[in-house]
């Protein structure tokens, strides 16, 4: 099988307006999108689109309006068939993620390589999300030799009240394998005021694994959104500004499961 874990070690550090720093550790699944019903009938404590200690539910990612009941894997080929990229009979899909874990899921970020046939790397998508349930993918399709895919891009997508609409995204997705490699940084005009890394190590995605991560982090998506809300409030206390996702709704563009904040174009 393609699908395997990463322990990971996750890296925020802000530059401005102040200076902020954090890191933790935690574990992801790298799901081969072909695998998911093989990995559910392998793992006792892993189920596809059923409630289980771990969960994978398609709607959870990358979801089309009009195509809701439709695999992920399906839904990623045709939002890459809207962006001009035509996905391979034969090929594959490698997803990094969090599934849901007792029912509940939250992924500040989730990674797609997509590779052709002979196994070749074609692209990457970086699905962002927020606390409001919204996600916005982000197609990377510059190759950079073996570092993998980079995109400069606005991100034109409400990410942290703390950081504004108008940055830009610097993203570099390294082609995974036995090491997980990649870099998101803030970019305020050319200057970089946050800097964000995932760097992870690759092991079998096995029961006895998952249940050893299971031990060793527990919970981790609430881990992962509890993390979130507690340096949102040291932030708060060093009077970083704040900005309310009301403002500037024409910067949120092409967001998925768009908020009620968002309306008409914008969307």
């Amino acid at each position: 099988m393609n699908s395997s874990l990463y322990e990971c070690r996750v890296m925020h550090h802000r530059l401005a307006p102040k200076v902020h720093h954090f890191h933790y550790r935690i574990f992801m699944f790298a799901f081969d999108l072909d695998e998911i019903d093989a990995l559910a009938a392998r793992i006792p404590f892993f189920s596809h689109n059923r409630a289980n200690l771990y969960a994978f539910r398609d709607r959870d990612h990358l979801t089309l309006p009009g195509l809701e009941s439709a695999s992920t894997k399906e839904n990623v080929v045709a939002w890459l068939a809207q962006h001009g990229v035509a996905f391979p009979n034969g090929g594959r899909i490698l997803l990094v993620t969090l599934p849901r874990v007792l029912g509940y899921i939250f992924n500040p970020v989730s990674f797609y390589w997509c590779f052709d046939a002979a196994g070749e790397p074609l692209c990457a998508i970086a699905e962002v999300g927020n606390t409001f349930g919204e996600t916005k993918p982000y197609l990377l399709s510059d190759r950079q030799g073996e570092r993998g895919f980079s995109l400069v891009t606005p991100k034109h997508f409400y990410v942290s009240p703390f950081s504004a609409l108008d940055l830009s995204f610097d993203f570099l997705l390294r082609v995974p394998g036995d090491r997980l490699h990649v870099r998101i940084d803030d970019l305020n005009g050319g200057d970089r005021v946050l800097l964000t890394s995932l760097v992870g190590r690759r092991a079998p995605l096995t029961a006895m694994r998952l249940a050893l991560y299971s031990f060793k982090y527990p919970l981790i998506t609430f881990k992962v959104i509890g993390l979130i809300h507690w340096n949102a409030a040291l932030l708060f206390l060093k009077r970083v500004p704040w900005h309310r996702k009301a403002d500037n709704a024409a910067l949120q563009r092409g967001v998925l499961n768009p908020h009620a904040s968002l309306t008409g174009p914008t969307q």
